[in-house]
């Protein structure tokens, strides 16, 4: 029923319409506000405008009554706000209050602003996840529940408890727990490889933060600049002066920022406004600023474990009710409706995923997810047929193993210094290990064949002069028939070089001589007068070449001087 005023202005600047800001009517000035608090009430009526103006009045988590219908014109969907518990829904019908429109208003204008990049809340990934978390997922199919964001995504851990794989760190009674637990969170860069959980860890920071004293801020140098992280910052310095809250900013690939981008955060850093989280697959020595590096803490997340990731994949497959098939237990399909059948997986086939993700969790479920869609694509072979991931449908989503390995990065450099290190120790066997790890990897091969050529000099040497004429001879075939047919050819370079005999003399010998030339002191002695060349009358009248013996003309050995005087007695061999 429409709300009618006991009286009407017929002239002066009560006679003027006005518009509703709710649903757009037009209506005398001293009708608004009654009209305004039936709008705000009305549980169904909701306008385009209306959504625009009270979007975020959901979050605020204010329930309000219902109250009598507005004009016939204002249908439409239901206003969001009085339908986000469905108790407050019920409490609101037995006590109805009103909301005045400006009061509204005015508890939006205190709201403290958001982070940059809210993440969902832990409750709402929880309902997600699971099968049965309440009405419409348990109505849910299998495929449905694959389908928006990544199983990887959906999988994130929410608390400590869930996160697997990095006890050395923030296991029990570690260093790093007992800040998170108490609160009291440093600045931090993680570094380690893909999937082992650094983005994850800095999540749970984030939701089991102290809300009233910690704002969580997310950046990522991949789409971020300098201007979003000044921005950042002048957040937090409101922040720290208006509500006494501290700010964390979590950047994941900081080392996408460039030296002078991450120079932006050393005095803020410094004197506490930000605490920064930072999150890289390079090594922070070679990547981040020695000035930053100072006032962070590195922690080194290790490659998650074959056990580590049977469990995150176990506990996947639970929330997705795939039921795990042991050894010799048969599948049986109970429904005849071929998209209501049960999935299975083998024991098997989840051992062999955990194998093959090379400690990266996100390969690892996202191989699980690819091969479980693909098995609801093929679908059982008849109505009453189970249907089962089996190894082999495992093997063909991954295709092969992940191999870790930047050619560009640390792992290029620690590959390469472990094949020196297992030559020059003999191992045959350790040698190839490290070559086919580069060579698979995507390494250069002639990259590999330059270092084996250094290798034939610094460590064979004098002991196997064939050496060296084996490893050019290598490097030269490489670069006329290059990958993958030259693999054999650094194969067997590779194998000569481990099985030579090892004489690091002519290295040993330079290496005296280069010391000797940084740590002398003063200018370094003229070359003596005897052993100069003197191609000219005037500089044989100058003494060069004076009183030197020719060696081929004496049959017996000759005794000369070849060291300038302040050099003689020096032994380099």
């Amino acid at each position: 029923m429409a709300h009618v005023p006991d009286e009407t202005p017929q002239h002066g600047s009560a006679a003027r319409s006005v518009k509703c800001p709710i649903c757009a009517l037009e209506m005398p000035s001293l009708e608004i506000n009654s009209h305004l608090d039936m709008c705000l009430q009305k549980p169904s009526g909701e306008t385009s405008k209306k959504r625009r103006l009270f979007s975020r009045e959901e979050e605020d988590g204010a329930a309000t009554s219902r109250s009598p219908a507005c004009p016939q014109e204002l249908g439409g969907a239901s206003f969001p706000l009085f339908h986000k518990h469905k108790v407050q829904e019920r409490v609101s019908q037995e006590t109805p209050q009103k909301t005045p429109f400006f009061s509204v208003m005015a508890s939006r204008s205190t709201e403290a602003k958001p982070s940059m990049n809210a993440t969902p809340t832990c409750e709402a990934l929880k309902d997600e996840r699971s099968p049965r978390g309440g009405n419409q997922q348990q109505d849910k199919s299998l495929g449905e529940r694959l389908d928006g964001k990544p199983l990887a995504d959906k999988m994130r851990p929410c608390t400590m408890e869930d996160y697997m794989g990095q006890n050395k760190v923030v296991g029990e009674n570690t260093m790093l727990r007992s800040l998170l637990q108490a609160n009291d969170i440093p600045s931090f860069i993680l570094w380690g490889p893909p999937g082992c959980g650094k983005t994850t860890l800095a999540h749970i920071i984030a939701k089991n933060g102290n809300k009233s004293s910690t704002r969580f801020v997310t950046l990522s140098a991949t789409s971020a600049g300098t201007s979003d992280v000044r921005e950042v910052i002048k957040q937090a310095q409101n922040e720290i002066k208006l509500f006494k809250r501290k700010t964390i900013l979590f950047v994941d690939e900081i080392h996408r920022f460039n030296k002078t981008q991450q120079d932006t955060f050393l005095p803020h850093v410094e004197c506490g406004t930000i605490t920064l989280i930072g999150a890289t697959t390079e090594n922070p020595s070679f990547q981040v600023n020695s000035a930053l590096l100072s006032r962070c803490r590195v922690v080194v997340l290790e490659k998650l474990s074959v056990e580590a990731m049977e469990a995150i994949l176990r506990r996947a497959v639970d929330s997705l009710g795939i039921q795990v098939l042991q050894e010799n237990e048969r599948a049986e399909c109970s429904s005849r409706d071929t998209s209501e059948c049960q999935m299975y997986i083998e024991a098997k086939a989840l051992t062999t995923l955990a194998h093959l993700c090379d400690g990266d969790a996100r390969t690892g479920l996202n191989g699980l997810q690819l091969s479980v869609q693909s098995r609801i694509a093929a679908g059982p072979h008849s109505q009453m047929q189970a249907m089962i991931i089996k190894e082999e449908h495992i093997k063909e989503g991954l295709q092969r193993s992940h191999i870790l390995y930047d050619r560009a990065g640390e792992e290029h450099y620690n590959c390469i210094s472990a094949l020196h290190k297992s030559m020059r120790g003999s191992d045959q066997n350790a040698s190839l290990y490290w070559l086919g790890r580069m060579l698979e990897g995507g390494e250069d091969p002639l990259y590999v064949a330059r270092r084996l050529v250094r290798f034939a000099s610094e460590d064979i040497g004098l002991a196997d002069p064939l050496a060296l004429p084996q490893a050019v001879s290598a490097y030269q075939a490489c670069h006329f028939i290059g990958m993958p047919e030259c693999d054999v050819i650094l194969a067997q370079c590779v194998m000569y070089l481990a099985r030579a005999p090892k004489s690091n003399a002519a290295y040993s010998a330079y290496k005296k001589v280069q010391e000797h030339l940084k740590s002398y002191k003063g200018p370094l002695p003229s070359v003596p007068l005897h052993l100069r060349n003197a191609p000219t009358k005037l500089m044989k009248n100058l003494g060069y070449a004076k009183g030197y013996k020719y060696n081929p003309m004496y049959s017996e050995p000759v005794n000369q001087d070849y060291l300038p005087p302040e050099v003689k007695g020096i032994k380099f061999v």
